[in-house]
């Protein structure tokens, strides 16, 4: 399998290079950094031992940066490199890297480039993120016996299902691993019966994760703006998630007439799309924009179209809906991220990607599923009535979360850093 594989993907070297070339006109590459993803360093390799830490977007490199601080300070004389492969991952990488570590972007899982970059790099051990399991970069780490540890490991039913029809295979594929540390007992077993070695439950390292970025001198500036205002942010919306938001304004502003509803669009690049949908509902809007202009007090919806900025809108508002639970495709986002800053979370039906979090979070009433846009009204409604009601739930969240931050300890454990 894997030789076949190899072949296809010389064979689609040529149709490669034309999709990253396309990928560039559409602002999803880096024009300006193309050659990294061709495996042609950046930068230079720094001297002494190298950790390689891969997270292949932004929210599992978002997730990365406790690790890398607590890896830093364990091992005073050890560097760094992360790589992702998203535009807006390499950009928080730049905002958030501590000295001794620096980002790449990550090479294609191509021979030629994957053995590129492993030649200059030359990782002591390389970290990968959940499900990262690119053949060429696997086998090629194998062969160059550098150990490599799978983090936060999950596999879905489906997942597992697929790889079960190629067992034989996968198998020498998970044997790439000297480790696998995975979120669940659940994912341990399916790992196990997949024919991984040396797997064992560590826990989601999400929930150890630092609260998301916030600039104080903007939250003082935001406040100041909304004042006594009762709100509500919708984090990390889809398709068809801002007409929703737009739909049950209306109906709360019948009892909360000053009521701001900020939303958060997961993709701020369809900012005109969303104009154009939420234009029928005749109420005002203002995007946030370059200029980061705040609300003004006769704005009804408030849409922050701009990155990196989550962590302040969840400073802002006590109650947040978690994108992407109600929209057609669906899956959910981390609502780890709203717990964490005293919001009461709110979701929707729809979120099977990262369904053990949203399991665990119900069961301990740190999220509340809405079934349906009437459902997510009433709890709306409710808690904007009831603020004091609203306070005690967004504590039971916070505390829920705290509860669960030891995990990172047992992450860095497990990696017999010296």
């Amino acid at each position: 399998m894997f030789f076949l594989y190899k072949s296809l993907v010389y064979l689609s070297t040529p149709f490669l290079h034309l999709l990253l070339n396309k990928r560039v006109k559409i602002a999803k590459e880096d024009k300006l950094r193309l050659k990294e993803r061709y495996g042609i360093a950046g930068l230079p390799c720094p001297k002494g031992k190298l950790i390689w830490l891969h997270a292949a977007s932004v929210g599992e490199a978002q997730s990365t940066l406790i690790l890398i601080d607590k890896i830093l300070q364990k091992s005073p004389t050890t560097n760094i490199l992360v790589t992702s492969g998203t535009v807006t991952s390499a950009k928080l990488m730049a905002e958030r890297l501590p000295s001794r570590a620096v980002h790449q972007y990550a090479p294609l899982d191509h021979p030629r480039w994957i053995n590129r970059f492993l030649e200059h790099w030359q990782p002591d051990l390389a970290l990968r993120m959940e499900s990262e399991l690119w053949p060429t970069t696997l086998l090629a780490l194998k062969t160059q016996k550098i150990t490599t540890i799978l983090i936060n490991a999950r596999l879905s039913d489906k997942s597992f299902k697929k790889w079960s029809k190629l067992k034989g295979s996968v198998k020498l594929l998970l044997s790439s691993f000297t480790k696998i540390l995975t979120q669940t007992d659940k994912d341990t077993q399916l790992f196990k019966a997949l024919g991984a070695k040396n797997v064992q439950t560590t826990g989601n390292i999400k929930y150890s994760a630092e609260p998301l970025f916030h600039a104080p001198e903007e939250l003082a500036r935001m406040q100041n703006a909304i004042d006594t205002r009762p709100c509500w942010v919708y984090a990390s919306t889809h398709d068809g998630e801002e007409a929703l938001a737009c739909e049950i304004h209306q109906r709360l502003q019948a009892e909360h007439p000053d009521l701001l509803t900020i939303i958060v669009p997961r993709h701020p690049e369809r900012r005109d799309d969303i104009k154009t949908k939420i234009a029928q509902y005749n109420l005002n809007v203002t995007f946030r924009g370059e200029d980061k202009n705040p609300p003004t007090t006769d704005i009804n919806i408030y849409i922050a179209d701009t990155l990196g900025e989550l962590g302040l809108f969840f400073r802002l508002a006590p109650i947040a809906v978690i994108g992407k639970s109600f929209s057609h495709d669906g899956g959910g986002h981390n609502p780890i991220e709203a717990a964490q800053l005293d919001c009461v979370v709110l979701t929707g039906p729809k979120t099977e990607l990262l369904q053990d979090i949203f399991d665990e979070m119900k069961e301990a009433d740190a999220v509340h599923e809405a079934s349906d846009p009437d459902d997510l009204y009433h709890k709306l409604n409710d808690l904007l009535t009831n603020p004091a009601i609203c306070a005690e739930m967004a504590e039971t969240a916070k505390n829920y979360i705290e509860q669960k931050t030891n995990i990172i300890d047992n992450i860095i454990n497990e990696l017999s850093l010296t």
